[in-house]
């Protein structure tokens, strides 16, 4: 599948996906190794366009006043760290044994994505900046980020409101950690020499492009949360197709 071709695909899945608000980068590292794109490529261009499609919305909030510093640098620092680890893993695991880690991510999402209830932990929100915890949850993400190439954002959101901190800053936290364990990331590919730009370079342009107008047609005239469910069954479903793959 040339070039052209992908970044068509990357524009519909991030437009989709951003009805919903949810990066397309949880699917579109398997569904561009589906259509044939080596694995080691795959998950570089993932996180390129992780890191170029959250970095708008980081500045965003930084110019609003909406970042909380404290809670955001100790997972970025424990993201940072593990993310150039989980890819340098991913080198020397069996192709076969990363894509059985794939899916069990896409069932883990796929289901926080259709019965996650935030509701539960409603009276549980914490106001303290517990160091250990946070790092521990960016150190996880990022390890994850960099061994699958998706963002880190599926794991650190259900983490986080499980710690009780306030769902409501989550997106914003979310925002910021992610480019900085992508960007990790995808270094470490790109010094391995993993990372292909003839291919990373136009379909992170049309996965930004894709994603921004998803996000405006979100925010004017559907409901999220009903797009949300249709996309959490599609990546249980893209999760049991990868599954029937790998055994």
């Amino acid at each position: 599948m040339d070039a052209y071709s992908l970044s068509a695909l990357a524009f519909g899945l991030s437009f989709v996906f951003a009805l919903g608000g949810v990066g397309s980068a949880l699917v579109l590292v398997p569904v561009m190794h589906w259509f044939g794109v080596p694995l080691v490529e795959a998950r570089p261009t993932g996180l390129f366009v992780n890191t170029v499609s959250l970095i708008g919305a980081s500045v965003s909030n930084f110019r609003k006043g909406k970042l909380d510093l404290a809670l955001c640098l100790p997972m970025i620092g424990g993201s940072v760290f593990l993310a150039p680890v989980g890819a340098y893993v991913s080198t020397l695991l069996e192709e076969r044994f990363v894509l059985g880690c794939f899916v069990a991510f896409l069932f883990f999402s796929g289901t926080m994505m259709l019965f996650f209830k935030r509701a539960r932990y409603a009276n549980q929100y914490r106001e303290d900046r517990p160091l250990t915890v946070l790092t521990s949850i960016g150190a996880a993400a990022g390890f994850v980020s960099g061994l699958l190439g998706v963002g880190g954002g599926g794991l650190i959101s259900p983490l986080m409101v499980m710690a009780g901190f306030n769902p409501k800053r989550i997106a914003v936290v979310t925002a910021l950690v992610v480019p900085f364990s992508s960007l990790t990331g995808f270094a470490a590919y790109w010094s391995m020499g993993h990372f292909n730009p003839g291919m990373a370079l136009p379909v992170g342009i049309a996965a930004c492009l894709g994603g921004y107008l998803g996000s405006h047609v979100m925010h004017t005239r559907l409901s999220p949360m009903a797009v949300k469910r249709f996309l959490a069954v599609a990546v249980l479903v893209l999760g049991m197709r990868m599954l029937f793959k790998v055994i």
